[in-house]
C-alpha cells in the first residue's frame, strides 16, 4: 500500500512519518512524503532525531506533492495529512481517491531552537503511536469507509 503523508513544508512531521511507517511496516506499505509548500530542506532536528534512533536518512529531502501528482508517479493508496493547529496553519488537501486521513500534531520546527529537543521528540512519539496502531491493524483488507473510520479514530490518539 501507497502511502503520502503530507504537510506544508515537508521539513519535520511528514519526514517523520514516512520513516516510521517505511522502517515498522513490514514490506506493507511504501510511505512517501511531501509539502504543499517545501521548505527545501529537511529540518537538522528531524535528521538528528532519526539518525539517533537507527533510521536511515540518507535519501530523505524536502519536496513538493506536485511530484507525486505526476503521471509517473506512483498511485498513492492513502494520504495522511499531519498539520496541526498551531498558528492557523493550513493543511493541504489531496485530490483524487485515496482514502485519506488526518493526523494533526503541532509542528516541532516552529519551536523555539532551545525547545527542539522536546517538540521533535513529541511528535515524533505522537505519530510513531498512530503508526502503530495502524501496522497492527489488516487495513490492507479493509473497505475505504472502515479504512476512513479506523485511520480517523487512530489520528486522535
Amino acid at each position: 500500500m501507497n502511502i503520502l503523508v503530507l504537510c506544508t513544508g515537508n521539513s519535520a512531521r511528514s519526514i517523520l512519518l514516512e520513516c516510521i511507517l517505511n522502517a515498522i511496516g513490514g514490506g506493507r506499505v511504501r510511505a512517501y512524503s511531501a509539502g504543499s509548500q517545501p521548505s527545501g530542506k529537511v529540518h537538522p532536528q528531524s535528521l538528528k532525531l532519526l539518525q539517533g534512533k537507527g533510521y536511515e536518512t540518507t535519501d530523505l529531502r524536502s519536496k513538493s506533492w506536485d511530484e507525486f501528482a505526476s503521471d509517473d508517479a506512483p498511485e498513492m493508496d492513502m494520504v495522511i495529512t499531519v498539520c496541526g493547529s498551531a498558528a492557523g496553519e493550513t493543511c493541504p488537501m489531496w485530490p483524487g481517491a485515496p482514502v485519506r486521513a488526518h493526523w494533526g500534531v503541532d509542528d516541532p520546527a516552529a519551536a523555539a531552537q532551545v525547545d527542539w529537543d522536546t517538540a521533535f521528540t513529541t511528535a515524533f512519539d505522537q505519530l510513531e503511536k498512530r503508526a502503530k496502531a495502524m501496522i497492527a491493524l489488516p487495513f490492507e483488507t479493509m473497505d475505504a469507509s472502515e479504512l476512513r473510520a479506523t485511520l480517523a479514530r487512530i489520528g486522535k490518539l
